[in-house]
């Protein structure tokens, strides 16, 4: 089962609605939406409900604590695919980070060490579907602004039947979904491993800048972005996983 989650890194998610000026109304309603609409599909797809995702989650949690992993974000190049696998690690990526994985030396290589994606849906979806289509698990993401993406990913990971768990960033407690903590996909995704008891030494990152918007990142205003990136420092610093 899912760890307690440390509450700095759920508190701080308060502090980061303030700093943009986000109201945690519209993160709720995204969350309920999302679940509801799973719900809805799990009639076809009983991966979907929730004791399916529950499972989902059980599945990938044993592959996640058993060894070395790597977290790729949104700056990962070729390279860093390659040093992760040579170094025996399985892969989580942060969205549209997925499209690297296309660019490795030994793509297919790099294809059966992913183990999941971590997300809000705004990558690019011809890259997302390569790996939904594969049945690679997805933790989807909803927050307030993002309903429209998530609505559309559904729609391919449904075609596919994609292993699915729902991530939320608010402080109600939400049955069938979790809140890891963090706040951008790629800290998310750190706070999601932490969650499932992978340990911090099991953890590396690779592609994580502060200083540049990595060529992986879904549409943004850079201004913004970059303080986005500032939060994401913070935070991992909170689940005491280097850079």
């Amino acid at each position: 089962m899912a760890a307690p989650p440390n509450s700095n890194l759920i508190e701080i998610q308060d502090e980061i609605r303030d700093d943009f000026g986000w109201k945690l109304a519209a993160d709720l309603d995204s969350a309920k939406n999302l679940r509801w609409v799973c719900n809805e599909k799990s009639w076809s797809l009983e991966t979907w409900n929730d004791q399916g995702r529950l499972n989902t989650q059980l599945n990938l949690q044993e592959q996640l604590i058993s060894g070395p992993i790597s977290i790729l974000g949104a700056a990962a190049e070729p390279e860093d695919v390659r040093d992760a696998i040579l170094a025996g690690h399985r892969l989580i990526v942060a969205d549209g980070s997925v499209g690297v994985l296309i660019e490795a030396e030994y793509p297919e290589i790099a294809w059966n060490s992913l183990l999941c994606v971590v997300g809000d849906a705004d990558g690019d979806m011809a890259h997302l579907a390569m790996a939904a289509e594969r049945k690679i698990p997805f933790i989807l993401h909803a927050h307030g602004d993002n309903q429209a993406e998530w609505l559309e990913l559904l729609d391919v990971l449904h075609l596919y039947n994609t292993p699915l768990i729902l991530t939320h960033q608010t402080p109600s407690q939400l049955a069938g979904m979790i809140n890891p903590g963090g706040f951008t996909d790629g800290d998310r995704a750190v706070c999601f491993a932490l969650a499932l008891n992978v340990s911090c030494n099991q953890i590396t990152l690779r592609g994580f800048r502060t200083d540049i918007i990595g060529r992986w990142t879904g549409a943004t205003v850079p201004e913004r972005k970059m303080r986005k990136l500032e939060w994401m420092s913070r935070i991992l610093q909170i689940a005491g996983v280097e850079m």
